[in-house]
């Protein structure tokens, strides 16, 4: 598994890291650690990092992004 460090917005309201989490987990990835950046104007922002299976993140990115009002916002690998 590579690790990679993501940055995401939400929707800042109850549920929506739960369903983001699932989806990370539906995609065969493990969260690694999180930190909530900062929320305003009802949109949150986090810093995430996991692994993921194989080298290439873009299912993951693929699935987040589908998901309404979650946008990938960066993803780097961990060095």
């Amino acid at each position: 598994m590579a690790l990679f460090t993501m940055q995401v917005s939400l929707p800042d309201r109850p549920g929506s890291l739960g369903m983001l989490a699932s989806a990370i987990g539906s995609a065969g990835a493990d969260i690694r650690g999180l930190v909530v950046i900062k929320s305003e104007d009802g949109v949150g922002y986090d810093e995430i990092t996991v692994a993921v299976p194989g080298t290439d993140p873009s299912d993951l990115v693929e699935i987040l992004n589908s998901i309404g009002g979650v946008d990938v916002l960066s993803i780097e690998p961990l060095a």
